[in-house]
């Protein structure tokens, strides 16, 4: 597997692949919007998103968007401050191989290697908050409502180096990453 930042060109694989994990989603009872495709298809071609895609054999089989800085609305000042990096609209093919959990690995050892203390993520999903928590071993930070009866869940875990991990992945650059979660 290879994990690189989004280019254009993976438009298609990542519409294919949420669209994908949508219908597994709406199958199995779980909120899902078919329209979301589109929108993270989208951001494959946006300079101002963070965007990486795990690839296995060429296709896409995961994304998520990496951030240098947490949102102001979900972290204090004291908190921002710290070298973190924010996951956000991480999706995976439906494939049983816990593909989410290569991207979460893959964060905490991305953001140690790039001087970074923590890995910091958000969910309006509890199930989500359950599987982070108990078997991906993050922490909950806090809860904050987002909308009217939309409440996100943070949660954070430290950076760290994961030898493990075998991953085709670029050398760390000074691209011009967006520093604004939203």
């Amino acid at each position: 597997m290879q994990i690189r930042p989004a280019q254009a060109d993976d438009h298609d694989g990542v519409a294919a692949m949420v669209a994908k994990r949508v219908e597994w989603m709406v199958a199995r009872g779980l909120r899902a919007h078919p329209e979301v495709a589109a929108a993270m298809a989208e951001q494959t071609a946006e300079d101002d998103t963070p965007m990486w895609v795990l690839l296995e054999d060429g296709q896409v089989v995961g994304c998520t968007s990496a951030y240098t800085e947490s949102p102001e609305w979900g972290f204090t000042e004291r908190e921002r401050a710290v070298p973190a990096l924010f996951l956000a609209s991480t999706w995976t093919w439906p494939a049983g191989r816990r593909l989410g959990w290569v991207l979460a690995r893959w964060a905490l050892d991305h953001a140690a290697r790039t001087g970074r203390q923590v890995v910091r993520r958000g969910t309006f999903a509890p199930g989500l908050v359950r599987y982070y928590t108990k078997v991906q071993g993050w922490t909950v930070m806090r809860q904050v409502e987002r909308r009217p009866g939309k409440v996100c869940t943070f949660l954070s875990r430290s950076a760290e180096h994961r030898p493990d991990l075998v991953l085709d992945t670029p050398a760390p650059s000074q691209k011009g990453w967006p520093r604004r979660a939203g």
